[in-house]
């Protein structure tokens, strides 16, 4: 729950001097991207700006305290001003907010700035006291935010300080209104219209402008002045004179004096009390303050001129000037130490009463008060936990003594949920230990199962799945139905463990079973990850059109319950573009990678590795070898900066080994076998993968009998498990060795069987991947005509793509190739007196490449009766006679040439 009087530009009061010549600086701040207005604490930042913003619509107001330094608590502040602004038109903005589903303040910002894209009137956003944001995530997103705000938005920046936000550019391209302290000092002028707004008896223009002169235009020392005057204590001009030249220090003392010293003692206390509020209200006043009638008071307190001031245009929230709110709550600590504890308890019970549960710890942190913290804890820590304000649920935590954590097993349980989210797993368990033994009672049995749901969400995290499933077995069994977070948690790792185990029908049941509990209880995060998962087992088992319809629900669930910045949906994209690359849509396959890392921009870099695999993959399948280096260099680099997942490892061998192969690479194939690990099963998919890494770069040097043990035995435990994409792909690999060691029987029967697996995989990039040895076979299969009409039809899909993205032997002959040949000094002196032309030169490398007459008609789009010509008259220039003999000199050119 937001409180209001953060969002509410200040009130105008009756009485303010009107700064005409800062306000006409501001008039034109809509054609700016930034107004930034600096000065030391009483200079008037935030009522001259308030004095400009008064009746303007198209405005939102975010006043910072120090509980702003959280992100969360930031974004959702920053994103309602701009609600305010914008008349409510970021909805989506607002809900990714609220639901902490973005990865970093950058990446809602990006989905903010798409809603405002529509907004096409102008719009200010005011954030004031900017300098007690210490966060560096906030000031690297507001640096994103300047870069990349919308032409027509202006922020404007309030502080003390000069922001850490990069705005040398800014000021260099002239987009940027600059008011510092020179600027907001008071003239001569303004300070004569100040003092005949507040003293009785009318200062002369020379001696107001004295006094000016004394506190060089310092706002706040003229207010002072006024009051010291008015309260008859001493003289305008003897204040002056102590004021000018004033420290912090000092200023302390001055204002004891001069105005705790000249209130009497039942408004000094009120003072003191009402300080320790950041903003206040009727209601809080009179619980802190034990007074009747607090909105009245607080009024009163406005008209003495003590440094109150309205907050929102109800005048029901106040707010004391920072300067003298700061010298009142270190005052307070000194002449009441003893209520101090009371104070901040009634504080708290006064914001819980209004739906603060954020301020009403903050105030139980200061009381010292334990059990309170517990109390109030205990009725909304779980609701902090899922609005992501982990800082504070810590610091509250550890305030507690672990003797009342002990007596309150929901604390311990939501202290272990926390290091778990923070990624520190050792500590879950160790943690659950300790409590464990230090419970005096009985653990009843639906504590147990929480606690094991939790331990085994822990171990499936660090790769222990024995200990997972046994813990999510037994936390199933004992969870009552109530504990439906636990039961969805238990439930989606035993699925995750019968995934990695290579059970695939029993996970995709239990992950179909999370989805449902997931929804039912609106976890969709949850609900998100279980249909991933599906969709990775359709996927494995070889349905990939059912993969491909469970990705576009989560998709919908992703638009429906604003997911997007949510580093799931970069797991999404990602086995979408595998699943797009499969089927040879490549240009989709890169749109959607690209995606996810658009998704994970806000983290650090080598969260990337996967999509940038992807990225090299679709390169590799279009035979764009520098497009596949430069991405493989940025993937390598990224890969030495860690230690990464089994899994992520294996994925980038895969691209790594083909590229090699690609590239005839054997030297970095037999460095990588000595340093990779074999691992001691293939019973699922991510280890077959591993081994097929092996397996190809065993080819890839030459040792055909080890591969093709490898590949047996992973096309056993493919069938048995019934990991068909798997023993595609394998076949495949089956299918090279085969060739390659002239068993072409084998090779055919291989590839018809790989062939008869894509109608329900739908591969296609797997085999253009394999490039020209497959393109030879597929047309002879073609050419003898013994496939079916599907499989045909499949074959033809991929010797075009091949065709289409690969270079094969034919490319050689273009006109610079040939231009090279016919001046190298060994070329026989029949070719070089009788070219061949361009035309024919293509023929002759189709002929090499095995093509049939009329398929390089086809390839040519020509003739057959043509080719028959092209074909004569190049046997009559080569001086052979029949194809194979066209194919021995074809051979032996390219050989000269360095190219076999």
């Amino acid at each position: 729950m937001l409180i209001p009087s953060k969002l509410s530009r200040p009130v105008r009061l009756d009485g303010t001097v009107v700064r005409e010549r800062l306000l006409q600086k501001l008039t034109v701040s809509g054609n700016y991207r930034l107004v930034l207005v600096t000065s030391p604490a009483g200079y008037g930042k935030t009522t001259l700006v308030s004095q400009w913003a008064a009746g303007k619509t198209n405005l939102g107001w975010y006043s910072l305290d120090e509980g702003d330094n959280q992100p969360e608590r930031f974004a959702d502040y920053l994103i309602a001003a701009i609600q305010q602004a914008s008349n409510g038109g970021c909805v989506r903005s607002e809900a990714l907010a609220q639901k902490r589903q973005y990865v970093s303040l950058s990446a809602l910002f990006s989905q903010l700035f798409v809603e405002l894209a529509e907004w096409k009137l102008p719009l200010w956003l005011i954030i004031d006291d900017y300098h007690l944001i210490s966060n560096p995530a906030i000031h690297e997103a507001m640096r994103f935010f300047l870069r990349h705000q919308p032409e027509n938005i202006t922020l404007i920046l309030l502080s003390r300080n000069l922001p850490q936000l990069g705005i040398a550019n800014l000021r260099v391209r002239e987009q940027l209104i600059e008011l510092g302290s020179q600027q907001l000092a008071f003239t001569h002028q303004e300070a004569k219209l100040f003092f005949d707004h507040r003293l009785a008896s009318p200062l002369e223009t020379e001696e107001s402008g004295r006094l000016c002169d004394d506190v060089a235009g310092w706002v706040t020392a003229l207010q002072l002045i006024a009051l010291s005057a008015r309260q008859g204590a001493t003289s305008a001009q003897h204040s002056a004179r102590r004021l000018s030249g004033i420290n912090a220090s000092h200023l302390s003392d001055y204002l004891v004096e001069e105005v705790l010293d000249n209130v009497d003692l039942p408004t000094r206390h009120f003072l003191l009390k009402s300080a320790l509020l950041r903003s206040m209200n009727d209601a809080l006043i009179t619980c802190v303050t034990r007074e009747e009638n607090g909105q009245m008071r607080l009024e009163e307190i406005e008209r003495q001129g003590l440094f109150l001031q309205r907050m929102d245009d109800s005048g029901r929230w106040f707010s004391y000037h920072p300067l003298f709110g700061n010298f009142l709550r270190l005052r307070c600590q000194w002449e009441l130490a003893a209520e101090l504890p009371a104070i901040h308890r009634a504080a708290a019970e006064s914001w819980m009463a209004q739906g603060f549960p954020g301020e009403a710890i903050h105030h139980a942190l200061a009381s010292g008060d334990a059990l309170m913290l517990r109390d109030v804890l205990l009725k909304h820590a779980w609701t902090l936990f899922n609005q992501s304000e982990l800082v504070l649920l810590e610091a509250s935590l550890k305030a507690l003594p672990w003797e009342t954590l002990v007596e309150n097993s929901r604390l311990v349980l939501l202290q272990a949920w926390l290091m778990q989210s923070q990624h520190r797993y050792s500590e879950v368990n160790n943690l659950l230990m300790r409590f464990e033994q230090a419970c005096r009672c009985d653990i009843d049995e639906a504590l147990h199962g929480e606690f094991n749901a939790l331990r085994a969400q822990v171990a499936i995290n660090d790769g222990d799945t024995e200990e997972a499933e046994r813990l999510a077995r037994v936390a199933l069994d004992t969870l009552p139905t109530h504990c439906y977070y636990s039961r969805i948690v238990a439930t989606s790792v035993h699925g995750e463990v019968m995934h990695c185990k290579g059970d695939l029908a029993n996970s995709l049941q239990l992950m179909r079973q999370t989805e449902q509990m997931a929804r039912c209880n609106e976890a969709w995060h949850y609900a998100l990850w279980s249909l991933i998962q599906q969709s990775e087992i359709l996927f494995a088992q070889g349905f990939l059109q059912a993969a491909y319809e469970t990705q576009d629900r989560a998709f919908l669930l992703v638009k429906e319950q604003h997911l997007a910045q949510f580093p799931l949906h970069e797991f999404l994209l990602r086995i979408r573009a595998q699943l797009l690359w499969a089927w040879g849509r490549l240009d989709e396959a890169e749109q959607a990678a690209r995606e996810g890392m658009r998704v994970l921009a806000g983290y650090q870099p080598q969260q990337q590795i996967q999509c940038l695999g992807l990225l090299v993959q679709c390169s590799l399948a279009r035979g764009n070898l520098d497009n596949a280096r430069s991405f493989l260099s940025r993937l390598e680099n990224l890969l030495n900066n860690g230690s990464w997942h089994s899994d992520w490892i294996a994925n980038a061998d895969k691209v790594r080994i083909i590229y090699w192969q690609m590239t005839g690479d054997a030297q970095s194939a037999a460095n990588w076998m000595r340093q990779t690990a074999k691992p001691a099963f293939a019973n699922n998919h991510f280890l077959q993968g591993q081994w097929r890494n092996i397996a190809r770069a065993q080819i890839l040097l030459g040792d055909l009998n080890q591969a093709e043990v490898v590949l047996e035995e992973l096309n056993d435990n493919a069938r048995a498990l019934r990991l068909m994409s798997d023993l595609n792909r394998n076949l495949l690999l089956l299918n090279q060795i085969y060739w390659q060691t002239d068993r072409k029987a084998e090779a055919q029967r291989t590839l018809i069987e790989a062939l008869k697996l894509g109608r329900s995989t739908g591969f296609i990039s797997h085999f253009v991947i394999e490039g020209e040895m497959m393109a030879q076979q597929l047309r002879q299969l073609i050419q003898i005509n013994i496939l079916s009409e599907l499989d045909n039809h499949r074959a033809q899909r991929i010797l075009r793509e091949i065709n289409k993205h690969h270079r094969h032997k034919f490319a050689h002959f273009d006109e610079g190739f040939v231009n090279r040949l016919i001046n190298h000094p060994d070329v026989p002196e029949l070719i070089r007196t009788s070219p061949l032309t361009q035309r024919e030169w293509q023929v002759l490398g189709l002929i090499y490449s095995g093509y049939s007459n009329d398929q390089i008609a086809g390839e040519l789009a020509v003739a057959a009766t043509t080719i028959k010509t092209h074909i004569r008259n190049l046997y009559q220039k080569l001086g052979v006679t029949h194809r194979a003999a066209a194919m021995n000199q074809a051979q032996s050119l390219l050989r000269m040439m360095g190219y076999v």
